[in-house]
């Protein structure tokens, strides 16, 4: 094994390790809240971990900027901690979705001036759309949907104007791809008693979002536009 090689090894494992722990603190998190959501060791280690092991290596080798790395890093936080807890529990907790949206306004700084001002138009955009569907018709989003939208609107935003309509029509595809794939289970198996109804939207968006972000951080979407 070359030189380079060791370093980057030492990347993913320093990342991963930094991962697991940060994986740990969203499980005590969700643990303690007020309508705790309980996700049993070591799911949530291991998923943020091989996020950030996989975004340091990616670093390390030059495959993406700096200026990138702290925002892939807390939309791969934010998207297993609370995609867990949408899956789980049918609900998106305002302990994450609140704060969600001032930190991805301050993780986009690096990036610049321009991205944060982007980065806060963005969640305007985003939480505006999400609100009127909301409010047109309550059974399509969730609450906690809308207040997700405000920090995947920053997100987006700060990738560039193009990002936000991609990000927002991935997260419907996805959405739509599960709903459809649940649809075709049902008429294979009866649903279970006291099953929650429905598709949540969370995971969609947190996905969504990551994906758009760890693309562009390559040069893969347009930025700045």
């Amino acid at each position: 094994m070359g030189q380079g090689s060791v370093v980057v090894m030492a990347y993913v494992v320093v990342f991963g390790g930094l991962g697991m722990l940060a994986g740990s603190a969203a499980r005590v998190l969700l643990g303690r809240l007020r309508r705790g959501a309980r996700v049993p060791p070591p799911y949530l280690e291991l998923a943020v971990g091989s996020v950030w092991a996989g975004a340091g290596g990616w670093w390390s080798v030059g495959g993406l900027a700096a200026a990138w790395l702290p925002l892939l890093l807390g939309v791969g936080w934010l998207a297993v901690a609370a995609g867990a807890v949408d899956i789980a529990c049918r609900r998106l907790p305002d302990a994450l979705t609140l704060p969600a949206l001032p930190a991805a306004v301050l993780l986009a700084v690096p990036l610049g001036g321009a991205a944060v001002g982007r980065a806060l138009a963005g969640a305007a955009v985003l939480l505006g759309a999400h609100l009127a569907v909301r409010l047109t018709a309550p059974a399509a989003l969730g609450a906690g949907d809308v207040k997700l939208a405000a920090a995947l609107g920053a997100v987006l935003g700060a990738v560039s104007w193009p990002a936000l309509l991609v990000g927002t029509l991935l997260a419907s595809a996805l959405t739509s791809m599960v709903a459809l794939a649940e649809l075709l289970a049902r008429r294979f198996r009866p649903a279970e008693p006291g099953g929650a109804g429905g598709v949540p939207h969370g995971p969609a968006m947190l996905a969504a979002g990551w994906l758009v972000v760890a693309v562009a951080a390559t040069g893969g979407v347009g930025t700045g536009a």
